[in-house]
């Protein structure tokens, strides 16, 4: 018998692929996972195309290669009126995820404290705990009838800082919850790490899924948060196409230096010609202002459909998620209201106790569902008819 002692004793399955899995043995409408069920931008598919054809086909160089790096530095100075150099501080990796992970992997050492806002996604804790490092949780304030969001609370977050405390993850627009930054929100960020050693990772995947007018406020907008900040992005879900794996950081070039001796020997580097299509359509004017128009035209139609069913929507800000109140259904564990759903009506959705570090226990169960609005006007129409079957338990 073979003698192993997992790194990750905690992890299993996680319950994306859980639900994904139970949604084709089941055939339902698959709102859980976040990934669109259309194709990305004919111009982009071609350029990709035209890359494949054209070459080269081989190794990229480790970091990027150099156009796409220099239409990231573009875009990102555009936004944020903050300058990289595409040579030294910018990577472009196989998704947001690599990006993550690499990032943790090379800034967290043994016994640094990593703080994580919960609910967190997935992939941080372990990621924390693979680098020796100590995730310390601290949750946002739960939606009430005075405040139907989720809320930050700067208090508690300065409350456990300590000598220790190495890296402060942020994700906004957040996933699960839709909640978004605001300009005071920095202002005490840089407050909060004046007198402190503490680095940010800033996980933006959904930068460019922002509604109702609302702007995307990233810490490296303000030159003291972008000197300890890694941003992390993802060409995957800006453009509609999560298979292809294709993010990006930037980064001081000291913290940069670092994440590169990770990410060489994690992937060396991303797809060539994917790459170039990207770069070659983000230098025609690829049209990211767009996007969030797009994406809240599909938010208001599930929102306005499920009116006419027992779950009650959450206000959205920005991602692709949508999170809904299940209570209709009965006092139950998140994860039960959701196979319930799945069962009866035939629609898969990810419980938001996910998202905590106990997916059991009483406080990260709050009757909440996440559901992706990233499907085609069909797929929405269709799940929301289904959902109007449910009745109150």
């Amino acid at each position: 018998m073979l003698n192993i002692q997992s790194k990750l004793p905690k992890v299993g399955d996680t319950i994306f692929n859980e639900m994904s899995t139970l949604a084709l043995q089941h055939q339902a409408i698959n709102l859980g996972q976040g990934f669109p069920d259309y194709q990305p931008p004919e111009a982009l598919l071609e350029e990709v195309c035209q890359a494949i054809r054209r070459g080269p086909n081989q190794y990229a160089p480790m970091a990027g290669i150099p156009a796409l790096r220099a239409a990231i530095a573009s875009k990102v100075q555009a936004q944020h009126g903050v300058t990289y150099q595409a040579d030294t501080e910018i990577t472009v990796t196989s998704g947001a995820t690599e990006a993550l992970a690499s990032s943790i992997l090379a800034l967290v050492h043994a016994g640094d404290e990593v703080i994580l806002i919960d609910p967190a996604y997935d992939l941080y804790a372990p990621v924390i705990e693979l680098a020796g490092g100590v995730p310390i949780r601290v949750p946002l304030r739960v939606p009430s009838p005075e405040n139907p969001q989720f809320q930050l609370d700067w208090n508690a977050i300065e409350a456990v800082i300590r000598p220790s405390s190495r890296l402060l993850v942020l994700n906004f627009p957040h996933n699960p919850t839709g909640i978004t930054l605001k300009e005071a929100d920095l202002d005490a960020l840089e407050t909060l790490l004046a007198h402190s050693r503490l680095l940010l990772l800033s996980d933006e995947a959904y930068e460019h899924i922002i509604f109702d007018g609302r702007v995307q406020y990233s810490p490296v907008s303000r030159p003291q948060l972008a000197a300890r900040c890694v941003l992390v992005s993802s060409f995957g879900k800006t453009f509609h196409a999560t298979g292809w794996k294709v993010g990006y950081c930037c980064a001081p070039a000291a913290l940069m230096t670092e994440i590169r001796k990770v990410h060489q020997y994690a992937v060396y580097s991303v797809s060539t010609p994917v790459q170039a299509g990207i770069a070659a359509y983000l230098q025609q004017g690829a049209q990211l202002d767009a996007l969030s128009g797009f994406y809240q035209q599909k938010r208001d139609r599930l929102a306005a459909g499920l009116q006419q069913t027992i779950l009650r929507a959450l206000p959205s800000e920005g991602t692709f998620f949508l999170l809904v109140d299940a209570s209709a259904l009965g006092d139950l564990p998140e994860k039960t209201l959701s196979l319930r759903i799945l069962h009866q009506c035939g629609v898969a959705s990810i419980p938001v106790s996910a998202f905590y570090d106990d997916p059991h226990a009483p406080e990260a169960n709050h009757r909440l569902l996440r559901l992706c609005f990233a499907k085609l006007d069909a797929t929405l129409d269709a799940a929301i008819e289904r959902l109007q079957t449910l009745r109150i338990a």
